[in-house]
């Protein structure tokens, strides 16, 4: 095998060949540095790039694995980490002025946890500011979509969406508090998972929204999620809201049958006045029909309050966001993207009252979906209502794009976010043209059955193609 192919091989696939010892940790780490230096300079998708220290790693994998000390399918694999997650003596900035020089003293325990299961940190990926949900923000400079450069590439977590499906990296950690690892998931053709609020650990993370954030992977494949979400889950004695649940083997479970589950379609977000596009909706009625076909139940649900799931999301997260860095905003302004000082100084003037209405809102959105999952295993719907949009690099938010966007693209993924379970973004098609542009599906499960909404997903992906594309870089 050309060494240069391993950047395009799967998790599960370089693990086996790495077991095997046919390639090593090292091969596999120069590949991906030799593809970050071809590509890397389009889509800016790193602020860091350990090359020397990922080598020096590599190196120690590839003695231990020779040595007979193979411990699990994540050893010697290189993986990027969002830039608000905390790396022991590596700069973690948030993508924003105020924490360029920020160097933690200690690992966030989902490295710690990525780590101990033997991978390998490739860098520190871009983001937008603070993970605020605009994709021009960050301080060192705008990520691109690697499908088309023009796009956008999901936000907040960009760099982990574009890095991983442009092969710079074997797996990414991204952060999800209304949607930004299915965001970036969707607009990359990647799978992403949102777990359940509590599953996995956020000590060693700087925040967004304490009450919605959580840490996610984003994949080329759903195997690969699987094995990389197994990693970082459980519970962690320093994050006090994470759960005494049992962590499945994720992707031991993976069995491809999905005969009996029942699937629920979400009318509200497949129907005409979602503002759903047609190329979406068409593409997850006909990632239904594939399910299906599979032996899975299939009938439309109806939720209606939908349709405000996205307005409590955006006046919770604004509240409690601004929470966490009041001195930021008013002592520093001019040092936020213009857009983010908007988003912040807004979240300072939210009464109080309408924080309070937006929490009775939440916990009603909560237990209409929760009812759902009394009759139904799963709950499918667009995860974005449209393909990746062209990025306007011009600073400045319009009111009524505000609106829009809180009216109609958040409450695809801010559903799952007021409600705390799992919820992932895969890909179920492509739309037509010179530049074929990934489609997304989402497929949401119970609290803590991620292992449900991955089963489900793998069985569609294995009964397609989609997940074997690669961007046109």
């Amino acid at each position: 095998m050309d060494t240069k192919d391993l950047a395009f091989l799967s998790v599960a696939e370089q693990a086996e060949l790495i077991r095997t010892k046919e390639v090593t940790p090292t091969e596999v780490v120069q590949a991906y540095l030799e593809r970050i230096e071809q590509v890397e300079p389009k889509l800016n998708a790193f602020i860091t790039v350990l090359g020397e220290q990922a080598l020096r790693d590599a190196e120690m994998a590839t003695a231990d694995i020779a040595g007979g000390n193979y411990i699990g399918p994540l050893h010697g694999i290189p993986v990027g980490i969002k830039d608000q997650i905390h790396t022991k003596g590596i700069r973690t900035s948030s993508a924003s002025k105020h924490r360029e020089n920020f160097v933690p003293d200690a690992d966030a325990t989902v490295v710690t946890n990525l780590k101990k299961a033997g991978a390998i940190v490739l860098g520190k990926l871009n983001m937008t500011e603070f993970a605020f949900g605009d994709p021009i923000t960050s301080a060192f400079g705008v990520t691109r979509n690697p499908w088309d450069l023009e796009r956008n590439p999901g936000t907040s977590s960009t760099g982990s969406g574009a890095a991983t499906a442009a092969c710079l990296c074997s797996t990414a950690l991204g952060e999800d508090t209304g949607g930004s690892v299915r965001g970036p998931a969707a607009n990359c053709g990647l799978t992403g998972i949102r777990p359940s609020w509590g599953r996995v650990s956020r000590f060693g993370v700087d925040g967004a929204s304490w009450s919605f954030d959580t840490i996610g992977p984003l994949s080329r494949t759903v195997e690969d999620c699987a094995i990389t979400l197994g990693a970082i889950a459980g519970r962690d004695p320093n994050d006090p809201y994470t759960w005494e649940a049992a962590v499945p083997d994720y992707r031991g479970l993976l069995t491809g049958d999905i005969r009996g589950v029942k699937v629920g379609i979400v009318t509200e977000l497949v129907s005409a006045d979602s503002g759903v596009s047609n190329e979406v909706r068409n593409a997850v009625l006909r990632a239904a029909d594939v399910m299906r076909q599979l032996g899975a139940d299939v009938t439309e649900v109806s939720l209606p309050l939908t349709s405000v799931s996205g307005v409590a999301m955006r006046v919770l997260t604004s509240v409690e966001r601004v929470s966490l860095n009041p001195r930021m905003v008013r002592e520093r302004p001019q040092d936020f993207h213009p857009n983010i000082r908007v988003g912040f100084m807004t979240g300072e003037i939210i009464p109080a009252q309408v924080y309070y209405k937006a929490q009775k809102t939440r916990e009603l959105v909560r237990r209409q979906v929760l009812e759902a999952f009394e009759t139904f295993d799963v709950l499918i719907q667009p995860t974005s209502s449209s393909p990746p949009g062209i990025m306007d690099l011009t600073p400045g938010i319009r009111s009524q794009d505000a609106a829009a966007n809180a009216l109609r693209d958040a409450n695809f993924r801010g559903l799952y976010s007021c409600a705390g379970n799992p919820a992932l973004s895969t890909c179920c098609g492509f739309t037509e043209g010179e530049k074929p542009l990934p489609l997304p599906l989402q497929i949401a499960a119970k609290p803590f059955d991620e292992a449900t909404a991955l089963k489900v997903a793998h069985a569609y992906e294995q009964a397609t193609d989609w997940h074997k594309r690669f961007p046109p870089l």
